[in-house]
Formats: C-alpha cells, structure tokens, sequence
C-alpha cells in the first residue's frame, strides 16, 4: 500500500492551498482516507476524514474552512484549505482506516496507511 501526498507549500495568511493523496495498492472504495497534521513540538492531530458516500468529519479548528473530498475513480482524495491562519503550519498526512466505527477516526493509532507527509508554512 502506498499514499502519496502532494500539494504542500509557502503560503501568506488568508489564502489557500489543496493538498492530493493518491493511494495504491488497497481498495479505495473500503477505506475512510483523512488528514493529520503535526507542527514542532506537537501530537500529531486529525484535520478531516471523509468515506465513499458518507459525510465528512473536521475537527473545529479547520471546519468552515477546510474541504475534504475524494475521487473514488482516481483513488485520490484532497484536502481544500482556505483562510488558512500561521497556526495552520504543519505537516500534513494523508491516512487510510478501515474500521467504520466514528470515535476511532480522530485518533492517529487507529489508522492502517500513512503517507509521507506535506509541508505547508503559512506567513503571518
């Protein structure tokens, strides 16, 4: 199984980026793919989950302004990120899990994929 994560970058506060994780080797279509973000000195911390056909889950520090989607086709899925705020640096990765049960998705241990991880630096 592999996730490729891409999209990462330097970006002033108040705009936007879209991060990419193209996944192989699994059954898309069975998974729930999320996103986790991990800035210096921080755990690791879940940013959005979304399932085929299911709706998404965020966490409350990026609702309203992070859009996950996924292209069941492509096996892709995106992560949307707008207004984005200096807090928002990280590292983002891109993550697969397979257990449908929703108090699992918000901890990184449950999770079965990772990809490598993307910068994104927001400038103040």
């Amino acid at each position: 199984v592999q996730l490729q994560a891409s999209g990462g970058g330097l970006v002033q506060a108040g705009g936007s980026l879209r991060l990419s994780c193209a996944a192989s080797g699994l059954t898309f279509s069975n998974y729930g793919m999320g996103w986790f973000r991990q800035a210096p000195g921080k755990e690791r911390e879940f940013v959005a989950v979304r399932w085929r056909n299911v709706n998404a889950n965020y966490a409350n520090s990026v609702k309203g302004r992070f859009t996950i989607s996924r292209d069941n086709a492509k096996n892709t899925v995106y992560l949307q990120m707008n207004s984005l705020k200096p807090e928002d640096t990280a590292v983002y990765y891109c993550a697969a899990i397979r257990s449908p049960i929703l108090s699992s998705v918000y901890q990184p241990e449950y999770y079965n994929y990772w990809g490598q991880g993307t910068q994104v630096t927001v400038s103040s």
